[in-house]
C-alpha cells in the first residue's frame, strides 16, 4: 500500500494542478483527494513535496515487442506480407515481453501500450493492450484483442505491387477492405440468423477470416491507417458506409481537412511527427497538427508508433506539440485518458480515478521538459522504477 502526498495532481479526471494525495491498494487506486490525508497509517508514505503527478502514459499505437528493438528478421513479426487480408492474426501473439523496450518504457513513465501489427496489409489483424511489465504477455495483458487493423495509403500499394499482385492502387485497397467487410457481414448475418433458429438458416462453413473480421459489426473498435488526407477521407466514407466503430490512426494531414475530420465525428490518433519524412505521404507531417485539432474540438490522442518514435520519448513528442501551441492539458490528455479511451480501456487506465489501476507517475520537474525524467513509476501498485 502507497499513499503518495503534498503532489500537484493531474487526475485527468476530477481536478487538475491542485495539491492532493494518491492512495494505493491491492493495485488499485483506493482514493484520490485534495489537500491533507488522514488515517493512512499503514500504507508507505511519499511526499512528493510539490513534484507533479500524472497517471501512467498510455501509448494508443506502437508495435513495442512485436517488432523488438535490437534485433532484425528474427525479431520482427510486425508484418505477415504473403496475403493482403488477415483478419485472423492477433498481435499478442507476436509479443516478447523481454524486447528491451519494455523497460525503457517503465522507466519513461509509459505503463500501458496498445500494440500490434503493422500496416502492409489492408486487413492485418488486431492489436492487444498490455502493461510494459512483467515476464509473459499473459501476465502483462489489460485487453486481449483491442480493434482490428486496416491499413490505406502507400504501405499495402507498395508491398503488393512488388509482388505483383492487388493491391497495387489506392483503388484497390479500398475496394478489398470493402470486399471483405461485406463478406463478413453476410457471414455474420448467416450465422447469427442459424443461432436464433431462423427457418431454412443454415450454419455457414467455419471460416477463420469472417469470423474473426465478423466481430466488427458487434462493436469491436478498428483502427485505419491513413495518412494522407485523401486516404483519412476514404477510411471515413467505408466507416460510415459500414457503420463501424473507427480510429484514424497516424492522421498525418487531418489538420489540413480540419472541417471535415470535424463534420465526420471520427477520432483521430496522430503521429509519430518526430523525425525524418521517409515517404511522400510524410512531407505535410507538422507539430501544429496538434494545435488545429484542439482549435476544431477534434477528439484526438498522440501515438509514437514505436520504434518509428521510441516510446521513451513519448513526452518529448508531446512537448513539441505544446511548443507549436497544443495546451498543455489537452497535450497530457493525449498520452493518458484519451489514448485510453480511444482505445477503449480507460475503465482501467488513463486517469488517477478510483478503482483504476494503479499506475501512476511522479516527476522532477515539468514533464515537458526535456531534462525531466520520472522520479517515481508505480504500475499496477508496484513500485517498478525510483529515483533515490
Amino acid at each position: 500500500m502507497i499513499l503518495i502526498k503534498n503532489a500537484q495532481l493531474y487526475t485527468m479526471d476530477s481536478f487538475n494542478g491542485e495539491r492532493g494525495y494518491v492512495a494505493l491498494k491491492n493495485g488499485k487506486i483506493d482514493a484520490v483527494g485534495q489537500g491533507e490525508p488522514e488515517g493512512y497509517t499503514d500504507y508507505r508514505v511519499i511526499d512528493a513535496k510539490g513534484k507533479i503527478v500524472t497517471p501512467g502514459l498510455v501509448d494508443p499505437h506502437c508495435h513495442i515487442g512485436v517488432m523488438e528493438e535490437g534485433i532484425q528478421f528474427e525479431g520482427n513479426d510486425t508484418n505477415e506480407m504473403t496475403n493482403p487480408v488477415y483478419p485472423e492474426l492477433r498481435g499478442l501473439d507476436s509479443v516478447y515481453p523481454h524486447d528491451r523496450a519494455f523497460a525503457y518504457a517503465a522507466k519513461s513513465g509509459v505503463t500501458t501500450v496498445v500494440t500490434g501489427p503493422g500496416s502492409a496489409n489492408v486487413i492485418g489483424g488486431t492489436f492487444t493492450a498490455i502493461k510494459t511489465v512483467g515476464k509473459t504477455v499473459d501476465e502483462m495483458m489489460l485487453k486481449e484483442e483491442v480493434c482490428m487493423k486496416m491499413a490505406l495509403g502507400e504501405n499495402p500499394k507498395r508491398v503488393y505491387s512488388q509482388q505483383k499482385k492487388a493491391p497495387s492502387t489506392r483503388m484497390a485497397s479500398a475496394a478489398l477492405m470493402r470486399e471483405w467487410l461485406q463478406r463478413a457481414k453476410e457471414y455474420r448475418a448467416q450465422l447469427k440468423a442459424h443461432e436464433a433458429g431462423e427457418e431454412g438458416a443454415n450454419k455457414p462453413n467455419f471460416d477463420m477470416k469472417l469470423h474473426s473480421l465478423m466481430r466488427v459489426f458487434d462493436g469491436m473498435l478498428v483502427k485505419i491507417h491513413a495518412h494522407r488526407s485523401d486516404d483519412i477521407m476514404t477510411a471515413i466514407r467505408i466507416a460510415k458506409e459500414f457503420d463501424l466503430n473507427v480510429t484514424i490512426d497516424h492522421a498525418t494531414e487531418a489538420y489540413l481537412i480540419p472541417e471535415a475530420v470535424k463534420e465526420s465525428g471520427v477520432p483521430i490518433i496522430i503521429g509519430p511527427t518526430l523525425g525524418y519524412s521517409s515517404k511522400y505521404e510524410l512531407i505535410h507531417r507538422s507539430f501544429t497538427a496538434g494545435r488545429v485539432l484542439e482549435q476544431f474540438d477534434i477528439d484526438f490522442a498522440l501515438m509514437t508508433d514505436h520504434p518509428v518514435v521510441t516510446v521513451d520519448v513519448t513526452m518529448v513528442h508531446a512537448g513539441l506539440y505544446v511548443k507549436e501551441g497544443l495546451s498543455r492539458q489537452k497535450a497530457l490528455e493525449a498520452v493518458t485518458i484519451n489514448a485510453a479511451r480511444l482505445n477503449g480501456i480507460d475503465d482501467r487506465v488513463g486517469s488517477l480515478s478510483q478503482g483504476k489501476d494503479a499506475d501512476v507517475v511522479m516527476w522532477d520537474g515539468d514533464p515537458f521538459d526535456l531534462m525531466t525524467r520520472p522520479a517515481l513509476v508505480v504500475l499496477d501498485g508496484r513500485v517498478v522504477h525510483e529515483v533515490s
